[in-house]
């Protein structure tokens, strides 16, 4: 019964938090399927706002395609390089480790929209102005102090003698990191992989400043662009249509990595 008690607010607390972040989800869910003015669905509840989504410009499916391929790109370069990263910075001595580590950090405090216009140039320089490879690599700049300080208390949580053990029966340090090391920090590689994907399923301005060909939009940008209408009247239909479509994939991939995702943090924070 005090176990009972003990747990009722924190129960409500979790399901009064669970309201607040559903509610706008679920409100623009039904906005858009409902009869407003101004919009393709004036009478009775139907798809009508879906339809002027999938048959924008391009059409939803290339915008969703290429919102793919960018978050794809970005989390496969994001595990790549902070793997390596977080690796080098907790299994190796070298000087300057730390400082070098703590510079790493100190980007997470420069705002990234600063960044933008020297990344421009530097994206033109390189031939990759208005590529999705290009918009990728960009995304992924932003994502690596965070991974790369997971990664690191990722292996660090991992006893040494697990290495040890594995240099000893002749793997070399990049055997030993891809067959012991990795699988045994598979919850950090899930929770980097996340924000990975999250941050470049949904990021607006990086593709608004970098992107210029309007059928290489991701779907974020389409559905910016899409919202004026003649006499600058804003389509508030297929806009909340355009929110719940970015938003589905997000929410199903939360839910089905959440155990992983909270093993990720805890291995860090059990660390610490």
């Amino acid at each position: 019964m005090r176990s009972l008690l003990i747990r009722t607010p924190q129960h409500v607390l979790a399901g009064g938090l669970a309201i607040v972040f559903l509610f706008p989800l679920a409100w623009a869910a039904v906005a858009s399927v409902s009869p407003q003015a101004g919009t393709a669905q004036t009478d009775g509840w139907g798809f009508g706002n879906y339809e002027t989504l999938a048959n924008y410009q391009a059409g939803v499916g290339q915008y969703l395609l290429n919102s793919a391929v960018v978050s794809l790109l970005t989390v496969a370069f994001t595990l790549v390089v902070s793997v390596f990263g977080g690796y080098a910075f907790a299994m190796f001595r070298f000087p300057g480790r730390n400082v070098l580590f703590l510079v790493t950090l100190a980007i997470l405090m420069v705002p990234y929209a600063t960044l933008l216009i020297p990344l421009y140039v530097l994206l033109n320089q390189l031939g990759l102005q208005g590529s999705l490879v290009g918009l990728a690599l960009v995304l992924t700049m932003f994502q690596l102090p965070f991974a790369v300080f997971m990664m690191r208390i990722s292996f660090e949580a991992i006893p040494g003698e697990l290495r040890e053990a594995a240099l000893i029966d002749g793997c070399g340090s990049f055997r030993a990191l891809r067959h012991i090391l990795v699988p045994a920090v598979k919850p950090g590689l899930i929770t980097v992989g996340l924000f990975a994907f999250l941050a470049a399923w949904n990021d607006f301005i990086t593709p608004l400043v970098l992107i210029s060909d309007s059928d290489k939009a991701p779907l974020p940008l389409a559905v910016a662009n899409m919202r004026q209408q003649v006499m600058g009247i804003v389509d508030y239909g297929a806009t909340e249509a355009g929110v719940v479509v970015l938003a589905l994939p997000c929410v199903l991939l939360f839910l089905a990595l959440q155990r992983h995702y909270v093993r990720g943090f805890m291995s860090g924070a059990l660390k610490g």
